[in-house]
């Protein structure tokens, strides 16, 4: 049986969530968060197998909620759902240690799917943010230093001084890189290179 938390600020998704979870054999709600304190006190409590966390909550938000969580026990697995697809969440998410980042919109199927996948200990993003990936890639090395230091939010002028190259340099790479991902922003870069492990 795997034990979940569910956090959201919105009564009736939240109450949504669990009845989309608790119609699922091997999954139960062990408890429940209207904000980000909330669930930051009902984990140290219940100690869940997964932790379901929305980003806009108030008192405290999901990312330092989940920041938290994971100081207080850092085996905590956790998966951010969203509404919010952009990079000033998806990054941030990540950065703190979530294992998965949903967007609100999944099927219950996909949400229960999810949940067993990172139970299971494996890292998932929403297969909307991941359908142009490719499995084989063949990044050079410095194109995985460029790469990595786009997961850091440095941008161009940045990567080039830690790197000692020029700017042109790297704005070659990193073409190279949107190439050899099968990309087209940075975004996009970073996720594909956090969901095949390479950064």
């Amino acid at each position: 049986m795997i034990r979940v938390l569910v956090a959201d600020d919105h009564p009736v998704v939240l109450h949504g969530l669990c009845t989309m979870l608790e119609v699922e054999d091997d999954i139960r709600v062990v408890a429940r968060a209207a904000d980000g304190a909330e669930a930051v006190d009902r984990a140290r409590e219940t100690h869940p197998d997964i932790i379901l966390m929305d980003v806009q909550m108030p008192n405290l938000d999901g990312i330092e909620a989940l920041r938290r969580i994971r100081a207080d026990n850092p085996q905590a697995k956790v998966i951010v759902l969203t509404t919010y697809r952009n990079e000033d969440y998806i990054f941030p998410s990540l950065q703190a240690g979530a294992r998965g980042y949903l967007l609100k919109d999944a099927t219950r199927e996909e949400l229960a799917s999810a949940i067993r996948a990172v139970a299971a200990g494996e890292s998932l993003l929403d297969p909307a943010l991941m359908s142009m990936a490719r499995p084989e890639y063949n990044l050079t090395h410095r194109e995985l230093d460029v790469l990595r230091l786009m997961a850091e939010h440095c941008n161009n002028a940045q990567i080039a001084k830690r790197l000692f190259v020029s700017e042109n340099t790297v704005k070659t790479h990193v073409s190279n890189i949107f190439t050899k991902l099968g990309c087209s922003d940075r975004a996009a870069a970073v996720l594909i290179a956090w969901k095949a492990h390479l950064v």
